[in-house]
Formats: structure tokens, C-alpha cells, sequence
């Protein structure tokens, strides 16, 4: 086929380069190399027996046909109460939408609302799939540079002066991926200080990693801090991260009736509803015994605290202290100029990513999230996993010259 067949919104779209990294690993361990994956956001503990206790039981009574398009009565009740108990917000069950994870959820969101002329202000780093499910929508991504001296957070000021007329939506991902960074609630009352003074803006705050925070910090979503934020803020959360379950494939959003219903429109046209069985799993999730998360919550800090010092002991390398999630996004910039042992200089955070593949760990280039000196690595595997791994990198970087 030649290129003239294809659709042209698809110029601008770039294949994941985190599954691209875990797709090369893969084979690369099918061929009988020694690869640790460190490229993969997920969890590596098992879902919990409770939830998948919750998806025998729905087999088991015949909850094997279509559901609503956009979630069962039973999960958005349960989303309903988590977001009233965790967040104090309030939530009537048609102003929650249910999709096959939350990036179908956003997608379904920006599809929904956006025009060509309109604008996505995404801070950077940024998840991957950002800038193109707005490109795919038809508007334009605006990015929003933070740097390693302030965590990865954007200042207000800054925002103030990215939003324009043209603006449709800001995305806010805390704690974020790729750098674990996360806000305070006196951060995020400054951020939503900005968005009071541009009623057109709209927020979409994706809180996927919200239980997945470390060192005491509270969790706090914009909408919760300022209530005046919330008829215009779509609020993005699943059950992949903290419940071990990515592929389940359940996420969903909360937020205005009318935005919901476009949403659904949408999704009845693709997908329609998400399995009913992973459903069933997520309100077994929602709503039963959440301390397995303290547990959980701690062996995360504890692997991160190891990685950290580690990676920071290695010269040439800096990386803050994230706040949260399940990575750490450590700055190569240092590196670029030296030579690799082929006698090629370093150029591209590809280049370090490609040198530390050979000696076998695979971390994703920072230029895939709009960063493009450093690179990211997930510590979601066990201890003596990630200290091995720390060593190859630092065994990887001192054979450059």
C-alpha cells in the first residue's frame, strides 16, 4: 500500500515507544539474552485473590453479556462512593464514565470536545500517549517545560502565560509519569488560582497513581482543593495501578452530565462497554479491604529509596526524589559528548538507552515523554531485581570514555 492510502492524521502519531522498548526486551529474552525489564508501568505484584475472587463469582452467576456501554449501575456506584470517601467529591452515577482503561476514557473525552483550532496545554515530561490522542482528536498540543530544579512541576506564572483564547484543556497528572513528581495541595491551590482567572480552560486531572504516593505526602486532586474547578474538571483514575490490575483494562472519569453522555456517544461506537467480568473485578476492587496498599505502598518506597541512591551515586547521572508512582526519571544530560565503546559519540538519550539494552537492562529514552536528555526506568520489580540492574547501569555508563 502506498502512503497516499493512509489518513493523514496519522503523520503525527508515534507508536508507543513504551511498548516498543518492552516488545524489543521481549524478544530480546526470547532469544535467550539476559534483559531486565525495567520499561514496563505496572505493578509486578499479582492482583489481589479478593478482587479476582469478585470475577469468579460474576462468571460463576452468568455476568457474561453486554453492560451499559459506559459502566454497570454496581461500579459506578462504587466509583460514586470512592470519590465521596477518598476525595469529598460529589458525584451523581450519570456523571461517571467507565472505558477499557483510562486512556480509552481520555481519548473518549478529547474526541468528544475537540476542535482543530483548539489547544491542549500538557506539561512536559508527559505520559506518551498525551500529545497524540489530541493529535488524533484534531487540536494541538502546547507544552509546558518543567526541569529537575524544580521536580518536574510547572510554576502558575507559566501557566498564566501558555493559556490563550485558543486554549480547550490543561492536563494535570499527579504524581506524574514519567517522573514520579508530584503536587502539594499549596501548589495545587496556586495552580487552580490560575485556572479561576480563565473560565474556558478546562482541567483534566488524571490521578491514576493517587494511591501510589510516598513519604507521608497527602493526595490531593485540583477539584477537591477548589470546589469552584469542579463543573469543568474531568477527573481521570482506573484500577490498573494500584490494584495490580493493567490488564483488566478498567478505568474511568468523573465529571460534567453532558461531557459523560458525549463520551458514551463515543464509546458505543467503538468499543461499547468494557468486559464484564473486569467490572465485576473493579467493584470487588472499590470496595473492598484497602490495606494491602500500605503494604504495598512501602516495599514501592523502599525499592525507590534503593534505585535512587544508586542511580545518584553514578556519575554523570542526577535524578530527584520522586514523590510518587513507580519511577524514577534520572537526567543524562552529563553523558551527552562522551564516546561509546563502538567510538561514537553520545548524542541522544537513545544512545544511553541503547548502551544500557546491550548491557542488559532496557529503560525508555526521555525524548518518548518530551525530555529528551534523560531516561526512564520503572523500580516496580524486586529488590535484588533493581539493585543487579543499578549495577549494569553504572557497569554501562563508566565504559564510556
Amino acid at each position: 500500500m502506498t502512503s497516499a492510502f493512509f489518513a493523514s492524521r496519522l503523520d503525527s502519531i508515534i507508536p508507543s515507544p513504551t511498548l516498543a522498548i518492552a516488545k524489543l526486551a521481549a524478544e530480546l529474552k526470547a532469544q535467550g539474552k539476559d534483559i531486565i525489564p525495567l520499561s514496563t508501568g505496572e505493578p509486578d505484584f499479582d492482583t489481589p485473590d479478593f478482587i479476582k475472587e469478585a470475577a469468579y463469582a460474576a462468571i460463576k452467576a452468568g455476568k457474561t453479556k453486554y453492560t451499559p456501554i459506559d459502566g454497570t449501575p454496581e461500579l459506578k456506584k462504587a466509583i460514586v462512593q470512592k470519590f465521596k470517601s477518598e476525595n469529598n467529591l460529589s458525584y451523581e452515577v450519570n456523571q461517571i464514565s467507565v472505558g477499557a482503561g483510562g486512556k480509552q476514557v481520555i481519548f473518549n473525552a478529547f474526541l468528544a470536545t475537540i476542535n482543530p483550532s483548539d489547544e491542549v496545554i500538557i506539561p512536559s515530561p508527559y505520559w506518551v500517549s498525551y500529545p497524540d490522542i489530541v493529535h488524533l482528536a484534531g487540536g494541538t498540543p502546547v507544552f509546558l517545560p518543567s526541569t529537575p530544579a524544580n521536580n518536574f512541576k510547572i510554576s502558575p506564572a507559566d501557566l498564566d502565560k501558555a493559556i490563550t483564547p485558543k486554549t480547550k484543556w490543561f492536563i494535570l497528572n499527579s504524581p506524574s509519569n514519567p517522573t514520579g513528581s508530584a503536587y502539594t495541595k499549596d501548589e495545587l491551590r496556586q495552580i487552580a488560582d490560575v485556572l479561576l482567572k480563565h473560565p474556558h480552560v478546562f482541567i483534566l486531572s488524571d490521578d491514576i497513581y493517587e494511591h501510589l504516593i510516598y513519604d507521608n505526602l497527602a493526595f490531593y486532586t485540583i477539584a477537591q482543593v477548589e470546589p469552584l474547578l469542579l463543573p469543568r474538571t474531568l477527573v481521570v483514575n482506573g484500577v490498573s495501578k494500584a490494584y495490580s490490575m493493567t490488564g483488566w483494562r478498567i478505568g474511568y472519569a468523573a465529571g460534567d452530565v453532558e461531557l459523560i453522555k458525549k463520551m458514551s456517544d463515543i464509546q458505543g461506537h467503538s468499543t461499547s462497554n468494557p468486559s464484564s467480568i473486569s467490572q465485576a473485578a473493579a467493584v470487588g476492587a472499590l470496595t473492598g479491604d484497602q490495606s494491602f496498599l500500605k503494604d504495598w505502598v512501602s516495599i514501592f518506597q523502599k525499592r525507590r529509596d534503593i534505585a535512587l541512591a544508586a542511580l545518584n551515586s553514578i556519575e554523570g547521572l542526577s535524578c530527584p526524589c520522586p514523590s510518587g508512582a513507580f519511577y524514577l526519571f534520572p537526567d543524562c544530560g552529563a553523558l551527552f559528548g562522551k564516546k561509546l565503546p563502538s567510538g561514537k559519540p553520545v548524542t541522544y538519550d537513545s544512545d544511553i538507552a541503547g548502551l544500557l539494552l546491550e548491557h542488559g537492562v532496557a529503560v525508555v529514552p526521555g525524548s518518548a515523554f518530551g525530555y529528551p536528555s534523560a531516561f526512564r526506568l520503572s523500580y516496580a520489580v524486586s529488590e535484588d531485581t533493581l539493585s543487579k540492574a543499578c549495577s549494569r547501569i553504572k557497569s554501562a555508563i563508566s565504559s564510556l570514555s
